[in-house]
């Protein structure tokens, strides 16, 4: 079976939520050890940037055991990827293991590289006898290049379940520094095409660099959950508790979405598929707005 034929519709989502996603350098033991404490929806095991290239075979080595290690308390599992074909393939051999959810592929710029990446990726867990189509893709976009084909790679495989922009990449590639001007723009691209392909956007309008700024991180988080965006990618584990709580509803969002949709079943008793809360109309936009706030608490 090629990837081609995986079947058109995913499967469930690797966890209820990716508020946030935690890069934890595969090599360092100690990391690997604490960060199933971090309480992160995911953990990215990463074999990419983090990890030196004299150090790379040794963070394969530890792959396995690394894995088991920070899923412990239910997060999802991701491993980073490498984009060279020769340290793509060492990292594939490893990675496409049971306990893994996704791979991390960096600096996608086709929806050719997706295909090739999840043709290997099919063989490899047939010949493992892993479920085919079990371990989905997040692709990350950090070329001006790959914004014209975002639609194209966004719809490439029915691996993909997330797209995020890499801030700090991105503004390197076009010789800009991370601020919220220079990123408003791909990451808006990147949200409008993750949503019409119906894949997770994650989302941080500022540099990812930023933890010791907690006040700062959470007004930029906050900001990116109101653009659209559903969760974002930390590098450090001050950020986790940040993420998780902007994209988060807060209490007062929960009781609004409690009077809609109360509020939308006497309207419905009566006929009406509009009607007022607050003072405000409500029509059938804001009710699924609702609904989506109210899943909060259904999968806490």
């Amino acid at each position: 079976m090629s990837a081609d034929t995986i079947p058109a519709t995913p499967g469930p989502m690797p966890v209820r939520r990716w508020r946030s996603l935690l890069f934890v350098p595969a090599h360092i033991p100690r990391f690997v050890e604490t960060a199933h404490d971090r309480g992160a929806d995911g953990i990215i095991l990463d074999l990419e940037d983090a990890v030196p290239q004299d150090r790379k075979q040794e963070a394969r080595r530890q792959l396995s055991e690394s894995v088991s290690k920070v899923g412990r308390r239910g997060a999802s599992v991701l491993v980073r990827v490498n984009r060279g074909l020769r340290a793509l393939a060492c990292d594939l051999d490893v990675a496409v293991a049971a306990g893994v959810d996704a791979l991390v592929l960096p600096k996608v710029e086709s929806p050719d590289w997706v295909l090739e990446v999840a043709n290997a990726v099919t063989e490899l867990e047939g010949e493992r006898d892993l479920p085919v189509g079990q371990i989905r893709f997040l692709c990350q976009i950090e070329t001006p290049g790959a914004l014209s084909r975002l639609a194209a790679i966004a719809s490439a495989n029915p691996r993909l379940i997330a797209l995020a922009l890499g801030p700090e990449d991105f503004s390197a590639a076009v010789g800009g520094v991370p601020n919220f001007d220079l990123l408003l723009a791909p990451n808006l691209a990147v949200l409008f095409a993750a949503r019409a392909a119906g894949l997770l956007p994650l989302g941080f309008v500022g540099s990812i660099g930023e933890f010791s700024d907690s006040p700062k991180l959470l007004e930029i988080a906050m900001h990116s959950r109101r653009l659209g965006f559903a969760g974002a990618l930390a590098i450090h584990p001050a950020q986790v508790a940040i993420l998780n709580q902007a994209f988060s509803p807060a209490t007062e969002e929960f009781e609004w979405a409690r009077r809609v949709v109360a509020a939308q079943k006497n309207a419905t008793g009566q006929g009406l598929s509009a009607f007022a809360v607050d003072g405000k109309m409500v029509d059938p936009p804001v009710i699924r707005r609702a609904l989506e706030i109210l899943s909060f608490e259904r999968s806490s």
